[in-house]
């Protein structure tokens, strides 16, 4: 194999996304003097989850994602919110929040001693830097490519194009996409012409070709890259 790039996802894949937005959204709706409850939360998540869809499809702008979600979601409740100010504080608040998967600073000391590391994320600049100093991972890795930075998002395949031709010495044939999304990661991984490995923590099925490796626990990696 002689995998010595390794290019990481983050949420998901290395960071917790999923306990850090819940904190950060109990904390900003509290905040805000609201109770993020069941009926709440589902709303929200509802509303987040179209307008990423609709930003993946190119049909809106990022910061119509970002601007627009909390100031729609409790206009359902007939609420009028500043979207733009809710942001900012959910910002401040998720960039703050430094939650690891199981085994990730363990996982990436190790490689980062005869491998070089590189985050590959879709995101906002600022706050993944930020998570990663938090989270203690920054030391092991060479640099950091956000979307926001790019200006294009995975699974484009424009986005690793862009991030193989500003790696250094780079090789295709010696690098490694590892994500949890079959479609940001993986699949955009593929199209780009890379061998990716699917961080499936979650045990979910996918074609018997869909990933060149798929693992279910982050240590597996230490085998499958060598220490």
């Amino acid at each position: 194999m002689g995998y010595r790039i390794l290019l990481f996802d983050l949420d998901g894949t290395l960071l917790d996304f999923d306990a850090n937005e819940a904190d950060s959204l109990n904390r900003l709706f509290q905040a805000q003097g609201y109770d993020f409850d069941e009926k709440m939360k589902k709303t929200y998540h509802s509303v987040n989850s179209d307008l990423w869809d609709r930003y993946e499809k190119g049909e809106i702008l990022q910061e119509e994602v970002l601007n627009t979600r909390f100031a729609k979601t409790m206009g359902h409740f007939g609420i009028q919110a500043d979207g733009e100010e809710w942001e900012r504080q959910y910002r401040e608040l998720l960039g703050n929040g430094a939650q690891l998967i199981d085994g990730a600073f363990e996982l990436c000391k190790t490689l980062a001693e005869n491998h070089r590391l590189f985050a590959a994320t879709n995101g906002i600049t600022k706050t993944q830097i930020r998570r990663l100093e938090l989270s203690g991972l920054s030391p092991f890795f060479e640099d950091v490519f956000t979307s926001q930075g790019i200006g294009i998002q995975k699974p484009q395949k424009a986005f690793f194009e862009y991030v193989m031709s500003h790696i250094k010495d780079f090789r295709i044939e010696e690098t490694l996409m590892i994500g949890d999304s079959l479609t940001t990661d993986i699949r955009g991984g593929r199209g780009a012409g890379l061998d990716t490995c699917w961080v499936n923590l979650k045990a979910k099925e996918c074609a018997a070709d869909e990933s060149t490796y798929v693992i279910t626990d982050l240590k597996q990696l230490i085998e499958l890259c060598g220490e």
